[in-house]
Order: C-alpha cells, then structure tokens, then sequence
C-alpha cells in the first residue's frame, strides 16, 4: 500500500498554477463524512469546509453568529432561544430551516445512529434518557424548532459552555428528506446537500476528494474555485509533491518527524500550539490492565521527556490531561517519571520483572510520529519493567472500528479540542461517554463532572476539575497523557487566507491567491 501511494503521489499532475486549484493531504481516506458518525479530524477537517452551523468561534475563540444571527438566554440560562437568518441555503437551493437542526440534533442522539458522540448534548433535557432508549418520544427531548427561524432549547441546568458546543460539526443541521431517501449513500457526491463555501463534487474512495466553491454560499463564493484533497498516506511523498507544487499546504499529517528542522525554514512555516493531547489508554475491563496497580507502574515507567527530542515538532510533556491555554490547565497533576517505584508497584501487582505478564499488545495508527512514539515507550518499558511489548498499527479507519469493537490491551489516542472548555476533555472519560474506548468507569469522576458542569465560578470549577484529573491519571490511571501538540504547518508562497488554529481546523473559505 505505501508503495501504491509512493507511486501515485509522483504522478499526480500538478496544481493548477493559475491559483484556481488549491491542493492539500487528508493524509487518509475520511471514515465518515455524515457529521452525526464522524469522531476524527480528518473527516471534521472535510466536513468543516463543505457546512457551517449556528455558530463558529472568532480569533479570541469564542462563539459568534452564522446561522444563528443572535440568541437569548432566558430563565437563568437554562432555555435558549436562537434567532436563524432566513438567507442560508442549502446547495438545492432550499432554505435551511431551524427544524434541519431539530432533526440533526434528535438524529445524533437517536439510539439507532449509535453515534460515539451522543454524549456532547446530554446537557439537553431528556437527551440522555432518549440516547440510553430509556425514553422513546423524540418529542421530549429538549430541542424544538418553534418555526422555521426560531430553535428553542432546554436544559438541565445552566452550562457556562452549551454555546461553544454549537459551534461543532456533530450539532449542524441535517436534511431529513435526503438522508430518508438515500439512507447510508447520503453523504454521496450526488446526493449530499450542503449549505457551506464549498460542495462535494468528487470522492474517489481511498485517492481523493474534490471540493468545488459555492456560488450559493450566503458569505459570498470562495476565492479558490476547487480544492483538491489528496489521500497520500507516505509523508515523505507528501513533503515530495509539496516541493514539486503538486501541495499547496501541507501539516502534520503530511510533514515526518525528522523533516521538521529543514522544512522549519521555508518562508510559509508556521507552528500553531494546538488544544489538543496524545495519550495512552489501557483496556480497563480486561486482564492484566484491570489492576490499577499494574496500570501506574506502566505509567511511571514512561519518560516523557524523551517526546519533544525525537519528535522535534514543538511538542510539551504532559502528565495531566487538561491543555495549557484552557481553564484548570494543572501541569502538576499527573505521574511523573519514577523507574523505582514503577518496579516496585509492579512487583505488588504481582509480576516482579514482568513475570507472569501476558503478552502485551501496544496499537496505534499507522503514521511516523505514532511509530516513534510508540518505539520509544517498548524500549522504556522493556529497559524500566523487564516488560516485552509488541506493537502493532493498522490504518486509521481500521484502527477506529478496533477501539470501538475490541481495542488493544494499551492503544495510542488523542484528542483536540471540540470547544474550548475542559468539560470536552473530560467528558472523554465519563461512563456515558461514546469515545471512552478503554471503558473505564468511575462514579466519582462522573458525578464531578456533573457538579463542574453546573458550576459557573471558575475558581470552583477548576478545584473540581483537579480532583476530576487527579481520578483520571493519578489514582485509577485510566490514561498515560504523553505530550500536548503543536501543528507544524506550511502554505505555498502563491497562497493566502488560510487559517489554521489552536482547534486544529483546516479552514479554507478565505484562501486566495497571493496579491489578490
């Protein structure tokens, strides 16, 4: 396979030099491109271009107006009402109304979705107990388009941050006559409507997506009249065609670790700090990560330290899980580097040298900075806990369906922030949590979140969030963060307008052309 890409990243024609074309690297196929099932950045990355939502966040991140012209708060903030423009339309030249997002939202929810992200609007009323199929009547739930301008929700209490969840991807609005009719083909060129700067013209499974601008885009149509969106899993291809101008823009999907320093001199590079963490997670409801014991010796036995040298991307060792630049951001929570007392626990846990262990599997996705990752942590573990561990990566949609059906004894993870808010980090974990693919439970962590969700001080909220994070990785360890991510990023000199932020979206609607 790598071959494969090796052979078709050299052959593809360059882009078109007028600056019409725009061209960048998914780095891999989009396992889903219906915004109620897709859970990674490579489909939100796709998505992000082709739809908008009530809101979007501004440069100081926070929410404002795009469908939604204005909103209020009513009854200590539990029932907000949304105000829709009534000029968006979608690519049939429909309006979008506000029972699209009446349905988008119940269909996320809908137990036959079985969407990972259902979680992300249990603040709603009713919208757990519909979502657990403890409640049948959709009507119930706390979400009603009271006419075709007018959203209405309810909820369980006040949440500081429910706005800044309307801002993600998963809580767009969604046309339930086109997803009836084509079922699980809707997200089809032919027949998926949009109502973004771009549409889906092409998808050619495994090579390449073609976005074509909108002229129906109610912001005005794109400068750029058609991205193409590669699919080369081979970074040093993908830096390759960069070079050759077959790229326009490439990140950390397409840039191999040990590149970084070189390319870090051309005149497009930028390092963004990303909100976002890498971590590894343990099998909890299966032996021999059952033991919480066994879990810390292999979390002390990591040296951290050893990321930012190897990886050369500007990353910071993370022993707590919150990410600097968010509120309860605590780097001195966490296990730090402790070979001594890693032996000694996993002595207790009854496996002195690794005796009596297993074989332990580590997974992760197939990408070079995973794999260095990855080596690294066997050799500290055989070095450090006389442990033998075998890796294994498989491609990203492969390794996906793996965690959610019957994940690794320890698998790689990550995640970037969906909104800015440590409640979306958190939640990660919480027994209800879709994502939660370790399936570690604690009734303590989930009822900490709950009152941290309720609180609006954010002094309380950050004492919550320390016990929350101390549960997390230092007592139960149910995760081993590893290091906090910067993207390394770098435009075409022929090129402007893109914006790429601590969100970690590739947002294309205002690339133009240089001198445009």
């Amino acid at each position: 396979m790598i071959a494969f890409f090796a052979v078709l990243g050299a052959c593809k024609p360059p882009c078109d030099s007028s600056g019409g074309q725009f061209c960048v690297n998914l780095g891999t196929e989009p396992p889903s491109l219906d915004w109620s099932l897709a859970t990674d950045h490579v489909s939100f990355n796709v998505i992000a271009n082709l739809m908008v939502g009530l809101t979007e966040f501004d440069k100081q991140l926070k929410p404002a107006p795009v469908i939604a012209k204005s909103w209020d708060f009513l009854e200590g903030g539990k029932r907000i009402i949304f105000h829709l423009r009534d000029d968006v339309q979608w690519t049939d030249g429909k309006k979008v109304r506000a029972q699209d997002f009446e349905y988008s939202w119940k269909r996320l929810l809908n137990p036959k979705t079985a969407s990972q992200y259902a979680y992300i609007l249990f603040d709603i009323v009713n919208a757990q107990e519909y979502a657990e199929g403890k409640l049948k009547d959709p009507s119930a739930v706390g979400v009603r388009a009271q006419d075709d301008q007018t959203l209405v929700v309810t909820l369980r209490h006040p949440a500081s941050y429910f706005l800044a969840i309307t801002t993600f991807e998963v809580t767009y609005p969604q046309r339930q006559d086109v997803i009836e009719k084509f079922d699980t083909r809707w997200t089809e060129p032919a027949n998926i409507v949009t109502n973004g700067p771009f549409r889906l013209a092409s998808w050619k499974h495994e090579n390449e997506i073609e976005l074509r601008a909108n002229p129906g885009y109610f912001r005005g149509k794109p400068a750029i009249e058609r991205v193409t969106m590669y699919m080369v899993n081979e970074k040093t291809t993908a830096v390759t065609m960069f070079e050759q101008g077959n790229l326009d823009f490439i990140d950390d999907h397409s840039i191999p670790p040990l590149d970084k320093p070189r390319l870090a001199k051309l005149p497009g590079y930028k390092l963004v700090p990303q909100l976002r963490g890498e971590y590894y997670s343990f099998a909890v409801d299966r032996k021999p990560f059952d033991n919480p014991k066994l879990r810390k010796a292999f979390a002390l036995a990591i040296d951290r330290e050893v990321f930012p040298k190897i990886l050369q991307g500007g990353q910071t060792p993370a022993t707590s899980w919150i990410p600097p630049g968010m509120l309860a951001h605590n780097p001195e929570i966490g296990l730090k580097f402790n070979p001594t007392e890693a032996r000694r626990l996993l002595s207790e846990a009854g496996h002195p040298d690794g005796k009596g262990l297993p074989s332990i599997v580590l997974g992760y996705n197939t990408d070079e900075e995973k794999k260095l990752v990855a080596e690294a942590i066997q050799s500290m573990w055989q070095k450090h806990l006389g442990v033998i561990v075998r890796i294994e990566n498989q491609e990203w949609k492969v390794f996906l369906k793996k965690l959610q059906n019957d994940p690794f004894p320890v698998f790689r993870a990550g995640w970037g922030a969906d909104y800015p808010d440590p409640d979306n980090f958190m939640k990660l974990f919480a027994s209800n949590s879709g994502n939660n693919h370790g399936r570690w439970k604690n009734s303590r962590y989930d009822q900490l979140l709950e009152l941290a969700a309720r609180e609006l001080d954010a002094k309380k909220r950050t004492k919550i969030y320390d016990e929350a994070q101390k549960l997390l990785t230092e007592i139960d360890v149910a995760i081993v963060p590893l290091y906090w991510k910067a993207e390394s990023t770098i435009l075409s000199p022929r090129f402007t307008g893109l914006e790429y932020n601590s969100m970690a979206r590739m947002d294309l609607r205002n690339v133009k052309p240089a001198g445009k």
